[in-house]
């Protein structure tokens, strides 16, 4: 059985709705990128030099990133080779193997948030602009649907209406909010919410902080006290460090990603406005050149578009209408 009808039966088999929301998510870059591989089958029809070099092309196009594009065109060669795969419509299938492979081969990191028996407490790091308080209120609103007790964290006291937007956000899906002045210190901030936490019995903490990224030393020297609090109070805590990211800033989110990588111990990637790009290939540039796992991803506007990714669902979202169309 190819690779595309395991994947059709597997997925015809899941009752959830989470498959359509990547399918739908998906779009622009199914479009962009899915299409163009399909165009580019249709066009060769036998496996060469040629056809790899353009396939290189529209992977790079689509924000797969070069280092990643450059081992994945070496390893689909040498699977045609070892195949002898002739034709390029067999190669298809082999490419989205090699997506999956590439996504799940990175070592570090689990795919599921590290949750504790008692107080979880995760931090959120990401510039300004890349949708770091939705996020955290999406998130809040996902803990509470599951049953937890929430309570979010006003870290970010530097930005001018940060704790305001964190306040709506909590006034829309009912957590409470624990915060200071602008302009206070972030580390009280947390120490507050900690003791908040504890008074309360409240099962997940999330932590909002400052967005500039301007001056890394001041970011890194915040950071370090905010997580040493956060660490004294609760020893292991954070449990997670969530770094949020814009999908349509394509390249451009890698380069955060390693700039926040060398400042603090990400453990995991919120990838957000992934619906609202052509170049969703950055969810694999991310996790093959860093070797983050990227935990959820952004689907659309709704409270509940924010889905933990999974790299089937997401192929699946590439390549559903050459998946459906193959026969069962």
């Amino acid at each position: 059985m190819s690779f595309f009808k395991r994947l059709k039966e597997k997925i015809t088999q899941s009752t959830d709705t989470v498959t359509e929301k990547f399918k739908e998510g998906l779009t622009k870059t199914r479009d962009n990128f899915a299409n163009k591989v399909n165009d580019l089958v249709a066009r060769y029809r036998k496996v060469d030099e040629e056809f790899f070099e353009e396939l290189e092309e529209i992977l790079i196009q689509a924000d797969v990133g070069f280092n990643t594009v450059m081992e994945l065109v070496d390893e689909l060669k040498m699977e045609a080779k070892r195949r002898n795969i002739q034709d390029t419509s067999e190669l298809q299938s082999v490419i989205s193997e090699k997506l999956i492979e590439i996504y799940e081969g990175g070592e570090e990191g689990s795919q599921e948030i590290n949750m504790q028996d008692g107080l979880t407490v995760i931090l959120f790091v990401g510039v300004n602009g890349v949708g770091k308080t939705t996020t955290i209120g999406k998130l809040a609103h996902k803990f509470k649907s599951e049953g937890k007790k929430v309570l979010l964290a006003a870290g970010d006291t530097f930005r001018a209406g940060a704790i305001e937007q964190l306040e709506v956000w909590g006034e829309r899906v009912g957590v409470d909010v624990i915060k200071q002045g602008e302009g206070s210190d972030p580390a009280a901030v947390m120490f507050d919410a900690i003791q908040a936490a504890r008074a309360r019995n409240v099962d997940v903490l999330l932590c909002d902080t400052a967005g500039r990224l301007q001056n890394k030393v001041n970011l890194m020297k915040e950071l370090e006290k905010v997580k040493r609090v956060i660490e004294r109070e609760i020893p292991g805590a954070p449990h997670e460090v969530l770094l949020v990211l814009d999908a349509t800033t394509g390249q451009n989110a890698l380069i955060q990603a390693k700039q926040f990588k060398e400042v603090t111990n990400v453990t995991g990637i919120v990838l957000t406005k992934l619906d609202g790009t052509a170049k969703g290939g950055i969810v694999l540039a991310i996790r093959n050149e860093l070797n983050i796992p990227v935990k959820f991803v952004g689907l659309g506007e709704k409270m509940d578009d924010l889905q933990p990714f999974d790299a089937e669902k997401y192929v699946y979202g590439l390549f559903s209408e050459v998946i459906e169309k193959s026969e069962a």
